[in-house]
């Protein structure tokens, strides 16, 4: 059983570039039960307009026998700040002004992310993370722990690098401004009776088309059109995509979050990361995936390089940047090998 949680911290939060939030909250969800020594814990880290639902979005690693498995551990996942599902972000309240936050809820970063987790873990008095995992967004949110916490004793890192790099941080540009030419926009006030559901349904229809390998597109959909319609069905799956975004997600959380992205970068403000990192010898996983063209392999491949116990993994899928949750047969298979080589060790 799952167990929907969230905790208010008293003290304001200061992010990176300066801003205060009174009273954050972070948003939670626990699987398992903690052992007497309170260190059988898995963080799982969500990517961009994801939730704390791991049981859902990552359900063919998750369940008894699989990587994330209840019965042996405490798995938790946190909403990260910024999003809409919980955790403080712009549709929250702001108790300043009572009012929802919108465009007056500060830009934040990676880092600004997992300050807030590791507050939350600081209040649940957790001292050790058995493995820390997450793909994209969230695969920046583990690098980042790892790093930043001497907490995590494993990780696997999926589809990113070390940064986000020109081509991502563009596509992540592309799509803001989808947002910003909705003439619901209003400098992001909006009320909730009209928001800008043209412009976040086509920063999604944009995002969709980076998620995904031409070859991918070519085999479900190829030049066919929709019945009895003179639409292409392709044209109709992003649109469709789109919707199912407006109708779940808020467009200033996807801009606040877009902008999270754009600040990643392990070396930014660190003029000793190198030696940061020769320190980091925790067994790290870095995965890539063959088809991935927003995050290409060769990315996951240098992180791995820099990191000095790590080893490079590679998902094979026509499905791009998304493989990461379709192929679940490879990616358990690739966490459960880390684990077996951790529990070895400790025999």
């Amino acid at each position: 059983m799952s167990n929907n949680q969230s905790h208010t911290f008293e003290k304001p939060f200061v992010t990176e570039g300066g801003a205060t939030i009174p009273e954050p909250t972070i948003a939670y969800q626990t699987w398992g039960e903690l052992n007497s020594q309170r260190d059988n814990v898995i963080l799982v880290c969500h990517a961009l307009t994801g939730n704390t639902a791991v049981d859902e979005w990552f359900q063919g690693i998750f369940s008894k026998g699989k990587a994330l498995d209840p019965n042996k551990h405490f798995i938790i996942c946190p909403n990260v700040l910024g999003s809409c599902y919980g955790s403080s972000g712009p549709t929250s309240i702001n108790p300043e002004t009572e009012k929802p936050y919108r465009a007056d809820f500060p830009k934040v970063t990676i880092r600004d992310i997992v300050r807030l987790q590791q507050q939350l873990f600081d209040e649940l008095d957790i001292n050790k993370i058995e493995l820390v995992i997450g793909g994209s967004m969230g695969g920046m949110q583990a690098l980042e722990w790892c790093i930043m916490d001497e907490r995590p004793q494993s990780a696997v890192l999926v589809g990113m690098g070390e940064k986000h790099r020109p081509w991502a941080i563009g596509i992540s540009h592309t799509q803001r401004q989808a947002i910003y030419n909705d003439p619901s926009w209003d400098g992001g006030f909006y009320s909730e009776d009209d928001p800008p559901k043209k412009g976040l349904a086509l920063a999604r229809m944009i995002a969709m088309n980076s998620y995904r390998h031409p070859s991918d597109f070519d085999k479900k959909f190829g030049r066919r059109l929709q019945e009895g319609k003179s639409q292409y069905e392709v044209e109709s799956y992003l649109s469709y995509q789109g919707k199912k975004l407006v109708d779940r997600f808020d467009a200033v959380s996807y801009v606040r979050l877009t902008q999270a992205m754009d600040s990643h970068d392990i070396r930014r403000s660190r003029p000793k990361i190198r030696k940061t990192i020769a320190g980091l010898t925790i067994p790290i996983a870095v995965v890539g995936i063959d088809s991935d063209m927003l995050y290409p392999a060769k990315e996951c491949q240098d992180l791995a390089n820099q990191l000095p116990n790590s080893r490079y993994k590679e998902i094979t899928s026509p499905h791009g940047h998304d493989a990461f949750l379709i192929e679940f047969d490879q990616l358990n298979s690739i966490v459960k090998s880390l684990q077996t080589e951790l529990s070895q060790k400790a025999v």
